[in-house]
């Protein structure tokens, strides 16, 4: 695939787990599932679902600028909580972002992430059409 790009966001574990940040191939682009994760590794807002959903949709926003696109190029999202009793503020937190764009969306609870202190994990499909 000649026009592939592979867009990386830094994170030391991408070479050994294997995976980009985000894929853009045409039009369309995959942005990995993303967490609360701050530069230096850390997570954000610990023991705070929505502080973590806020830093988890800048982090894919930023993965969808390095790839040339914006939240309203989005179509699908997919909310992985650790405790399905945060989705109304997790929920709220995805609205501020996706209100008017209103990708399809699923959440879901799974019984934990890679980190014990991260509350969800959001990953996106966007196309891009302008």
């Amino acid at each position: 695939m000649t026009d592939r790009q592979n867009i990386a966001s830094g994170a030391p574990w991408e070479p050994i787990v294997g995976y980009s940040r985000a894929v853009r191939v045409g039009n369309h682009i995959w942005v990995a599932g993303t967490t609360a994760t701050a530069a230096d590794g850390t997570i954000v807002g610990k023991g705070d679902p929505r502080a973590q959903t806020v830093r988890v949709l800048e982090n894919i926003g930023a993965a969808l600028a390095k790839a040339g696109a914006a939240f309203r190029h989005v179509v699908r999202s997919r909310i992985f909580v650790t405790d399905i009793a945060h989705w109304e503020v997790i929920g709220r937190a995805h609205g501020e972002v996706f209100s008017a764009i209103r990708p399809a969306c699923t959440l879901v609870q799974v019984t934990r992430l890679v980190d014990p202190d991260m509350l969800v994990e959001i990953e996106v499909d966007a196309y891009v059409n302008d």
